[in-house]
């Protein structure tokens, strides 16, 4: 259970981990590449959250944006691999915040083809934070086991 545990720790974690170290080495003066899809979908919620909000909402400025997802995605797949919740913790937080602005499917009509394209990636997404949660909660119950465990009373001779 042990070894197969930690390879699956490790095989879940290359997603993130090989997709921040892949971000790293792109990263320059603009941002990369990843700049240039992530520009027009924060100017989309940039806009959706000045209507909704009935305030304008300053520019997102990508660098540190891209940055701090570098950073989850990076630290957070590490400390998975070595079975911290806190890992899983920055991981589900790296998800949360950037799935419903990655893949919004929501602003597509059904019969585009993006839409089908993001709305599978939202799904995937979303899978990702239930394996997660699922991460979480097992770490907390064998936690609590080990605490209740009883321990084993001295025989009297």
């Amino acid at each position: 259970m042990g070894f197969s545990s930690f390879l699956g720790r490790v095989l879940f974690a290359s997603l993130f981990i090989l997709s921040a170290w892949q971000m790293f080495n792109e990263f320059d003066d603009t941002g990369g590449p990843v700049a240039k899809e992530l520009i027009p979908k924060l100017t989309v919620v940039r806009r959706n959250l000045s209507s909704k909000l009935g305030i304008a909402v300053p520019d997102i400025n990508v660098r540190p944006v891209i940055a701090s997802t570098i950073f989850l995605k990076g630290v957070g797949g590490i400390l998975f691999v070595l079975g911290s919740t806190f890992g899983s913790y920055l991981l589900l937080f790296y998800l949360a915040l950037s799935t419903p602005i990655l893949y919004d499917f929501y602003n597509y009509r059904p019969n585009k083809p993006e839409y089908s394209l993001l709305l599978s990636d939202f799904i995937q997404s979303t899978a990702l934070c239930g394996a997660l949660l699922f991460f979480i909660e097992m770490k907390y119950l064998i936690t609590r086991k080990q605490i209740r465990k009883k321990t084993p009373k001295a025989k009297t001779v």
